[in-house]
């Protein structure tokens, strides 16, 4: 459901004082804290997604959690708990799949077929559901305004935690995921890395598939990490970088679509998608730039 859906609004002619106003609904505040939140967890964990190119079991770990959210719904608990148990879940199942982790063929099948399965079990889960499910388009679409401050605090707990771990597996997933041979020579765990990651991975999805939805996770798990990389190849001011970008159209999306009727997942999309395009755009010119510079600087030396 659209945010001006709840509280009817217009564009600003004062922005000091309808920012002000905004921030005195309780679910505005909730809906900054969560989004802070999540595009900050999003951003640190889709850097590795991108890094280590597995987008594709991204997008399946965000569609299942279409079905668990469902699922949570039809047995009468919050959606939350449905997101994270399939997601992690599915994310454990991926984990163990041959050749996980090297973007093999075989994986990219089965994860497919997993992801397929999944998705029919979550239309049938709402067509058992004999109520008005009225929130299937936030479940598909994503929304804020169910966020309590209790989800936020369960929020900010889950990525204290999975942040931590990052941290803590971070040099050494880093080096596998740069290259995976050599590290396994090396005598690193790379079978174990990638479990620990892929887990990691669905509880992120799981966070941040409450805000933007089941099909637009990618705004805010892989676009802002992708972003990022093209910018700049430095791995720490990258992934900074990166949560900076989550952060920012995280916070302008929930902006705009407090002052319009449409969905806030769209802008948040919409935002993230334009600052990559625009990052490309630089990256196009700087290439650009030095490849006329290069004649001049042979001559001059």
């Amino acid at each position: 459901m659209p945010l001006a859906d709840a509280v009817t609004t217009a564009w600003p002619w004062n922005p000091l004082t309808d920012f002000q106003v905004m921030w005195s609904y309780p679910f505005m505040v909730n809906a900054f804290r969560a989004g802070a939140v999540i595009a900050v967890l999003a951003a640190a964990v889709g850097w590795f997604v991108v890094l280590r190119r597995q987008t594709f079991a991204a997008h399946s770990l965000s569609v299942v959690g279409f079905p668990g959210a469902s699922g949570a719904v039809l047995v009468g608990v919050a959606a939350g708990y449905g997101y994270f148990a399939f997601c992690v879940g599915a994310a454990v199942l991926i984990a163990m799949l041959p050749g996980s982790g090297k973007g093999r063929g075989e994986e990219s099948a089965l994860t497919g077929t997993i992801q397929a399965f999944l998705l029919a079990c979550g239309f049938l889960f709402v067509a058992l559901y004999k109520g008005f499910l009225n929130g299937v388009n936030s479940l598909l679409f994503g929304s804020f305004l169910g966020i309590t401050t209790s989800q936020v605090l369960l929020l900010t707990v889950v990525a204290a935690v999975v942040l931590c771990v990052l941290a803590v597996i971070g040099r050494p997933l880093l080096f596998a995921s740069v290259d995976e041979s050599v590290a396994a020579a090396r005598g690193l765990p790379v079978r174990a890395l990638s479990t620990v990651f892929m887990v990691l991975l669905g509880a992120a999805t799981a966070e941040a598939s409450q805000i933007t939805g089941s099909l637009l996770v990618f705004a805010l798990l892989v676009l802002p990490a992708a972003t990022a990389q093209v910018l700049t190849p430095r791995p720490g001011l990258s992934l900074v970088l990166a949560m900076v970008i989550g952060l920012v159209v995280t916070w302008l999306g929930l902006t705009v679509a407090y002052f319009s009727p449409y969905p806030v997942g769209f802008y948040v999309t919409t935002f993230a998608f334009g600052g990559y395009v625009l990052a490309r755009l630089v990256a196009v010119v700087r290439q650009a730039s030095l490849v006329r510079r290069g004649p001049l600087l042979r001559s001059a030396v």
